[in-house]
Parts: C-alpha cells; sequence; structure tokens
C-alpha cells in the first residue's frame, strides 16, 4: 500500500486560460442584486483548498483537475485523495501534480497539485474529504470536487465571491447538469435525459425557494471552515463528514444549517456531473440516495443518526416522497380500475382524462425550457410523454426499494452496492418491483372474478372517484408549478 502522504513529480503546467463571455452581459433584472455583489468583492482576500475524494475515476480525473486548473479563480491548492482504487487513477493523477503557474483574465495566479493515495479505506468517500480537510483546514473555503465532476470555468469565481459577501453562508452549491453529448446507447441516453430532467427540476426548486440549498451536493460546494468548525462542535465531531449516514452531504448540510449558517445554491457556477447509464448503477444509486434521506427524515433515532423530520431543509424530501407515493397510487390504482371496468364493459372514455397528461407534458415541457444547456434529446423527453412516463416508473421502483429497505431494518451496505453496481456487477433487484406489480395485478385480477358482479360494481363505484379527487389534485398542483414564475432562473 502507499504511503498515505505520497506526492508526485510535478509535470507541466496547463495553457492559461482563454476569456469567456460574460453571461452577465444580458442578465434580466432580477439579477441586479446578485451582481452588485458579484462587481463590489474583492475576490483574492480569501483561501481556497480543493478536495478531489477519487475512487476508480481513471477515465474522468484527468478531465477534473484541467478543468480546475482552468477556472478564472484557480484553488489555492487542490488535494486528489485517491481511495480503495483498482485502476489508473493515481497515475493520471500524478502527470498533474505539482506548482502551477496560470495567467487569466484575473490576472496571474498560483496553484499546486497534491496526490495523495490513502490505500485501503473502510469509510470510503467519507474518509478521503476527512483526509482532505485536515490537509486544508487552515483554509477560508474547502472546495469539494467529485472525481468526476467538470466545472465551467468561472464556477470558483461565483462560489468564492458570493461566499465572502456574506459572512451568515456556510455553504454554497453549483447548479448541477450532465454532459449528455459523449453518451452512447439507447438506454444510456434515455437514463441521461431522465437524470438531466431531474437534476433540473431539484435546481429550479432550490433556486425558487430563495435559494437556499437543501443539500450542498459534494460534486461541486464551496464550504466556509469556519461552518465546518462550528457544526463539528456543536455535534461534537472530529471531522466534518460522518460514516453514520448514506447521504453524508445531506446530513452535513443540515448539520450547517442548525449551526445557524446558510446553504445557498449559486444562480451561474455549473458543473457537469457524471451520470449514470445503467439501470443497475441508477438503481443502487438512487435506493441510496433515498435510503438515506428517510434515514434523515424519520423520526428518532437510527443506529448513531437522530432523525430530524421537521428540519428545514428536508421539507423538499418530505414532498418529493410524498409525490412519489401519489403518483405510485394513481397510476396503480387507474390500472386495477380500467382492466375492472373492461372486464364487465362497463368502461367509457372521456377526454377529461387527457387533461392530467397533458398538464405532465407541459410541465416537463417548461423545466426542459428552463435548462441552460438544453438539446432536442431533453425537448423529445419532455413532449413523448412515454419517455417521461417509464422514468417516472423507474424512479417509483426506487421509492418503494428504499422504503422497503428501511422498514425492513436489515443491514444493507448501500455505499458497496452502488459501486458494485456501477463495475457492471451486483443482483437484479432493480426488476424485483416490477416482478411484484405482475405478481399483484395477476393476484387481484384471479380476485377480481371470484367477485359477483354487485361487489364488482360497488368497488369500481367507490374506486374511481378516489382517483378522481387524487388525480385532480395532482393536476392542480401541476398547473401551479406550470404557471409559476422562474424569475429569470436556468439550471
Amino acid at each position: 500500500m502507499s504511503d498515505p502522504r505520497m506526492t508526485y513529480p510535478p509535470y507541466q503546467a496547463l495553457e492559461p486560460a482563454r476569456p469567456i463571455q460574460d453571461p452577465f452581459a444580458d442578465a434580466p433584472a432580477f439579477e441586479e442584486d446578485f451582481m452588485a455583489v458579484l462587481e463590489n468583492t474583492n475576490l483574492h482576500r480569501s483561501t481556497i483548498g480543493c478536495v478531489i475524494p477519487a475512487y476508480n475515476e481513471a477515465e474522468s480525473i484527468a478531465d477534473v483537475i484541467e478543468g480546475l486548473l482552468r477556472q478564472t479563480r484557480v484553488p489555492d491548492v487542490i488535494h486528489v485523495v485517491i481511495n480503495n482504487t483498482t485502476d489508473d487513477t493515481a497515475k493520471i493523477a500524478a502527470e498533474y501534480a505539482g506548482p502551477h503557474e496560470i495567467v487569466t483574465e484575473l490576472g496571474e495566479q498560483f496553484t499546486e497539485v497534491f496526490v495523495h493515495d490513502i490505500g485501503k479505506n473502510p469509510d470510503k468517500k467519507v474518509g478521503a474529504l476527512n483526509y482532505g480537510y485536515s490537509l486544508v483546514e487552515g483554509c477560508d473555503f474547502l472546495l469539494g470536487v467529485d472525481g468526476d465532476t467538470v466545472a465551467d470555468p468561472k464556477a470558483v469565481e461565483y462560489l468564492e465571491t458570493e461566499a465572502v459577501s456574506d459572512s451568515r453562508i456556510g455553504g454554497i452549491s453549483a447548479i448541477f447538469t450532465i454532459d449528455d453529448k459523449p453518451i452512447k446507447g439507447l438506454v444510456a441516453k434515455f437514463l441521461i435525459a431522465g437524470q438531466r430532467t431531474q437534476f433540473a427540476a431539484f435546481n429550479l426548486q432550490n433556486l425558487l425557494r430563495g435559494r437556499n440549498m437543501a443539500v450542498l451536493g459534494g460534486q461541486f460546494s464551496i464550504f466556509s471552515t469556519n461552518a465546518l468548525r462550528d457544526a463539528m462542535k456543536a455535534n461534537h465531531q472530529t471531522t466534518p463528514w460522518v460514516k453514520d449516514s448514506e447521504v453524508e452531504d445531506s446530513l452535513l448540510s443540515l448539520q450547517i444549517k442548525s449551526a445557524g449558517y446558510l446553504t445557498k445554491i449559486s444562480p451561474y457556477a455549473r458543473a457537469n456531473v457524471g451520470g449514470m447509464t445503467t439501470l443497475k448503477g441508477y438503481d443502487a444509486q438512487q435506493v441510496k440516495w433515498t435510503y438515506g434521506a428517510i434515514e434523515l427524515m424519520w423520526p428518532g433515532q437510527r443506529g448513531d443518526t437522530k432523525g430530524q423530520p421537521f428540519h428545514p431543509n428536508l421539507r423538499l424530501r418530505w414532498f418529493e416522497n410524498f409525490g412519489m407515493l401519489t403518483n405510485f397510487f394513481v397510476r396503480v390504482a387507474f390500472i386495477i380500475l380500467l382492466a375492472g371496468s373492461l372486464s364487465i364493459n362497463a368502461f367509457v372514455f372521456s377526454p377529461v382524462w387527457l387533461i392530467p397528461v397533458a398538464a405532465a407534458a407541459l410541465l416537463n415541457l417548461r423545466i426542459a425550457m428552463t435548462m441552460k444547456a438544453r438539446d432536442n434529446r431533453d425537448i423529445l423527453f419532455a413532449v413523448l410523454i412515454f419517455p417521461a412516463e417509464v422514468f417516472m416508473w423507474i424512479r417509483i421502483s426506487h421509492f418503494l426499494r428504499s422504503w422497503t429497505r428501511f422498514l425492513s431494518k436489515k443491514k444493507v451496505d448501500n455505499w458497496a452496492m452502488q459501486a458494485k453496481a456501477e463495475r457492471g456487477g451486483g443482483s437484479f433487484g432493480h426488476w424485483v418491483p416490477l416482478v411484484m406489480l405482475v405478481i399483484v395485478m395477476i393476484a387481484m385480477a384471479i380476485i377480481w372474478n371470484l367477485l359477483g358482479p354487485v361487489v364488482q360494481s360497488s368497488i369500481l363505484w367507490v374506486g374511481w372517484p378516489i382517483v378522481g379527487v387524487v388525480t385532480v389534485l395532482q393536476t392542480l398542483l401541476m398547473f401551479t408549478k406550470l404557471f409559476r414564475r422562474h424569475q429569470g432562473y436556468q439550471v
């Protein structure tokens, strides 16, 4: 195993960054206050230490480091912390190790890249982040960057500028999306289109809530080290991140908020993150995230994690889970009632039923139109209806598997399961909800045929109004979101 503090020899610095167009040139009126902050703040009065936890990131680590060295505001130091890796991540990252003198539109800047291979690490990403924190805790800010995240050239500049403008800010997240241009394969393109829409909706919700960010994602966020120290002190921790939670970034965001700081999302800083291109990988990731969120939401104590159901950062989580439950109920109930009605020739079609479908398509289209880097795939995903509906069923399966796993109290290493799934291994558990749905449908069909005509008619008479009322409420909520002002934000 390599020396935990091993660094590699210097390599040639990158080309100077090219000036890029100022995105504020055509800024709408709502941005004036934010622009004033950017213009009136001294950009170089703080120090930034960047930490990149890297696990088998050979395909992306070079782009990540180069993306940081192309920033208009380069971090003062960059630490690549490699853990549990079996590929060439360390070898590739080592090519960038050493000092770099870079000329940007803000002037001449200096940074140094260090590469640390900490070998086998039982705490995985959390252990790598905490190791990195120990190296940069003397800086004013810690910039956390995932090993597959490439930021826009001005991302660090925007994050730092807002962070130093208000001492109440404990952390700021960039707007995340996925670059779909390199994606190959029909299933991969479909999954990435769905994830882009999912990211866009989440980012937009946070922006419209006063830019209060529910989760300071580890993909690309900047943290005040003062806020990290206060959060550690308040929670009797020796490190900012703890291994007790499946969603270490969500838990830390809650702790920073509880320590009296603001958690924000930048309207301008952007970064492309790595997406999941297989059903196995996407399922494992979403189940881990949802399971961890449920653990934070659940009242009482689960192991060493205290549930905080009324925490302001968890409101969106509650809405998401309630929304998924409603979506599941409406779809399953509609299929059952439709099949029952057809079986006794009691089905009567009404064009009114198309209103919820149209509202969903329009809402998806409006979300797609808010994407700064939207393309034809994003538009087609929304307007064709079928892709978005299939993706919703996939998300429902994650929702069901997460709650089932949580309520069963079965101890599962969701980190390991995600890593295995991303490598192409793992079980076919992501198909279990579909198999169970088919089994339930068959069982209900058998039971339905055993019932008498009077009972069948009574079930339909009660069931359709219930589904109708829930659908009407869902549709009204969709129209509310559809006509809500987006204040010029782009995600």
